[in-house]
């Protein structure tokens, strides 16, 4: 939509009114909330609670209803977890959530009015001052050093100077200056709602939920099969047909580990939990477990691998040279020169820079230190105040009496300042093109060719480069003159990485995911930073995304001057090539990469609203080292859901063994179906779940990820469920064969130990045995060896089970010989090196 400028009155109320009728408010359109069904309907559309609906429905229709309980039981659990941690997670994000642009100022009707964002029209006349937000799209009209902040919207760190007649767009903030402008765009039609309509295709199925949904695949058809097989085999034998159908539905149920959705559903809870508690909220909880598969984590550059302030890193005098510590705006910082550098010319260098500045800094509540205006001159007052130079006593000395303000045609700002006498002094500031040539300069011409190589070099370096110029005549000027000053010197200006972004690359690479940097801005600035944090050597290649061309199948690891579209096309390019990428970031402009990446993360602080919603993980402290500690938390949870996989795969394939082989060695029916269950229960259930609060492997952070194309059952999986399976078949049916040849109890003696044999292995499969960690372990185990006991001694149980009690040395022998599930699982361990 467009509209001819405005008259200076503005639209009239009723205009606008009907403007507002006719293109509805400018607000983007919110995503509607998700109804409590379809969350339900969700969580049951996973794989493995297919199966488990299947089974359930066998279990109604053969009227064993004790068992359909169990399953209804282990179902209604699993989705109330995930149903619970959506709604909390989108709660919290609601609380975070700042309106981009609450109020705006317009002129309606002559009059200079406050009215709600959501109220401007096209046509609207906006007045815009500093620390605004724009709250559409709009043409300026008038301006007056008119400065804005761009960076949420393209990525670029410095602001950008607004001449009438240039854009201005939607969620940029005023940093500098005044001005008016006439709205143009409004809602979906503005720059941030055409951002938004990218963020429409998500990222699809998560690697985990792929992988189960191939595992969930396999147990079914595996289990229909074997379980089939013993149908027919105790059909052949001459069993009751009732009674090997109950026995067959029976084993489905034993040999899916049912409790694998609790498993999952409980390990990424407690991985959100432990996350939240870091400051990092997980929206959606299969995002814990993407994190641990990522190879590729690609970052955006301002506020996320920076500090998202600009702070004086450099100054350069004729005299020499000097460096600055400190970051953000505080006070606090060293100076530390080269040896050749005098006091007196940086001095006066810092005191034009604070004198020649229209920013202030103030201290906050809780002590952090924020700038007013042009975040530039606010890094300039901060250098001046490290040096013990205050604004408000300088300007007390050296009040201001002129002043020429910056404007993007000079590319520079003078302002007149009185002295103690007659005098006074006239300072100039500005781009090093602008100043470093006659007849703004009075130096020579060998000076001037210094400075501006020097300035040549730092800007190749990723600096913003002023140059500051100062003089004294011996009378005060009227007016501001910008010509016959002299060089002061060269002050480089950067948002330096944060503190922590260095380590956070060097442990993203020890674990062996591959960053990569996709930012908005300058090459120079991308390189420098990249550099500095070391995702980059000095001499790689730094792709210009404006000169590229054709960017799908570029495979560098710093991209500059990327647009929200092209972004999407790298995320893309690397997902097609197989990769499992995470995307952090916080602008407006990152939103569509965020929901397009197999994980979004967004900084919650500094974040915008569109990227906090596209996010599948939100930083509330914006520490990207969060990320670091959310990838091992991630790990840590797939390796508890294969350690469940191995326990529980191998105790099933041990009941499937003993009901298949039992019969060919003499054991007509080894295993009642009631009893089958029960093992199952027992087993399967509290122990099985307590498996994945298992702390982390130490070497969790020293392997690289897991190929994106394994299967969760691979890597070595199924060879261990094998040999640990060997060991609990061989257990159990040994037990029966000697129990059966001496009149012993067999089949209450093969119930037995299978169950504690399994609950052995549930022992031997602990990250640290020997030790109290996860102690909701030790205490399932132990309540399902009671029960197991109580399987053969508790008059109840023993009539639904159709079991016999043990002679006292009879159990002790089972006992003894179920330890062999611990030494099995123990031993796996030391055969499968990588303990996962």
């Amino acid at each position: 939509m467009s509209t001819t400028t405005p008259a200076p009155r503005g639209l009239s109320s009723a205009e606008a009114a009907a403007r507002l009728d006719r293109d509805g408010p400018n607000l983007l359109p919110e995503k509607p909330p998700v109804p409590l069904w379809h969350r339900i309907l969700t969580q049951l559309r996973d794989p493995l609670i297919l199966v488990l609906l299947v089974a359930c429905l066998l279990t109604v229709v053969t009227g064993d209803w004790s068992d359909t309980a169990v399953i209804m039981l282990v179902i209604v659990v699993n989705t109330a977890v995930g149903v619970g941690q959506e709604i909390r997670a989108d709660r919290a994000i609601t609380a975070l959530t700042r309106l981009t642009a609450p109020v705006a100022r317009v002129i309606r009707d002559g009059i200079d009015r406050r009215i709600p964002a959501a109220d401007v029209v096209v046509g609207d006349l906006l007045v815009l001052a500093e620390g605004d937000i724009v709250p559409a799209d709009a043409t300026v009209t008038e301006s007056a050093a008119l400065l804005v902040d761009e960076s949420a919207l393209t990525g670029e760190s410095v602001p950008v100077e607004k001449a009438r007649n240039e854009p201005v767009s939607s969620g940029t903030i005023v940093v500098r200056g005044r001005g008016r402008a006439a709205v143009i765009a409004v809602g979906v039609a503005s720059a941030t709602g055409r951002i938004a309509a990218l963020m429409a295709k998500g990222s699809g199925l998560t690697p985990l939920q792929r992988r189960l949904m191939g595992v969930g695949r396999l147990l079914a058809g595996v289990t229909v099969l074997l379980c089939t097989l013993v149908l027919v085999l105790g059909l052949v034998r001459g069993q009751p047909v009732e009674l090997m159908v109950i026995t067959a539905i029976s084993l489905v149920v034993a040999a899916v580990p049912e409790s694998l959705p609790a498993v999952v559903t409980l390990s990424l809870a407690l991985g959100a939990r432990r996350m939240a508690a870091r400051n990092a909220l997980v929206r959606r909880l299969p995002a814990v477990e993407t994190l641990g598969s990522v190879t590729v984590l690609a970052t955006d550059k301002t506020g996320t691998l920076t500090e998202g302030s600009m702070v004086v890193r450099r100054l350069w005098t004729p005299a020499g040279e000097a460096t600055i510590s400190g970051s953000g705006y505080a006070p606090e910082g060293e100076i530390t020169g080269d040896g050749t550098l005098n006091d007196r010319s940086l001095m006066e260098l810092l005191t034009a820079a604070a004198l020649c500045n229209d920013a202030t800094l103030s201290m906050g509540d809780e002590g952090e230190w924020t700038a007013i205006g042009d975040p530039t001159e606010a890094a300039l007052l901060a250098a001046a105040a490290k040096a013990g130079l205050h604004r408000p006593e300088l300007e007390r000395r050296f009040p201001r009496n002129a002043e020429v303000p910056f404007d993007s045609g000079r590319k520079r700002m003078t302002t007149v300042h009185r002295t103690a006498g007659e005098g006074g002094i006239v300072l100039c500031k500005g781009a090093p093109e602008a100043l470093l040539h006659p007849p703004v300069l009075l130096d020579g011409p060998a000076l001037m060719a210094r400075a501006s190589e020097r300035a040549g070099e730092l800007a190749q370096a990723g600096y913003r480069v002023l140059a500051v110029a100062g003089a004294r005549p011996a009378h005060l000027p009227a007016v501001a003159d910008e010509s016959g000053l002299s060089l002061l010197g060269l002050i480089a200006i950067m948002d330096p990485p944060r503190p922590a972004a260095a380590a956070t690359i060097a442990a993203c690479k020890r674990a062996g995911i591959r960053p990569v940097l996709i930012t908005g801005d300058h090459p120079g600035t991308a390189r420098a930073i990249a550099t500095d944090v070391g995702i980059i050597g000095p001499a790689d290649l730094v792709v210009d995304c404006r000169a590229a061309g054709e960017l799908d199948g570029q495979d560098a690891a710093v991209y500059a001057r990327a647009t929200p579209e092209e972004k999407l096309v790298l995320i893309q390019s690397m997902r097609d090539r197989g990769q499992i990428l995470a995307m952090t970031g916080d602008g407006v402009n990152d939103g569509p990469a965020l929901r397009r990446a197999d994980i979004g993360v967004a900084m919650g602080r500094r974040g915008t609203e569109v990227a906090r919603q596209a996010a599948d993980l939100v930083l509330a402290d914006d520490d990207l080292n969060t990320v670091v500690a959310a990838v091992e938390e991630g790990r840590r949870v797939y390796t508890n859901i294969r350690r469940f996989l191995v326990y529980g795969l191998s105790g099933g394939a041990a009941e499937i063994a003993v009901m298949l082989l039992g019969p060919l060695a003499g054991l007509a029916l080894p295993l009642l179906p009631a009893q089958i269950l029960w093992i199952n229960l027992l087993t399967h259930g509290l122990p099985g779940v307590a498996l994945g609060g298992e702390p982390a492997i130490p070497e969790t952070m020293a392997a690289p990820p897991r190929p994106p194309s394994q299967s969760i059952l691979g890597a070595g999986l199924w060879q261990r469920v094998i040999r640990i399976a060997v060991v609990l078949t061989a257990v159990s049916l040994g037990v029966g064969l000697w129990a059966h040849e001496t009149g012993r109890p067999w089949q209450s003696m093969i119930f037995f130990a299978l169950g504690a044999a399994q609950l052995g292995v549930a022992l031997g499969s602990r990250t640290r045995p020997g030790s109290l960690a996860n102690p909701m372990l030790l205490l399932a185990v132990a309540g399902a060896f009671v029960l197991q006991l109580a399987g053969l001694y508790l008059p109840p149980l023993r009539e639904l089970l159709g079991t016999e009690p043990l002679a006292a040395g009879d159990l002790l022998v089972v006992t003894a010989l179920s330890v062999l599930g611990y030494a099995a699982a123990r031993l796996d361990r030391i055969l499968h090196r990588s303990g996962k």
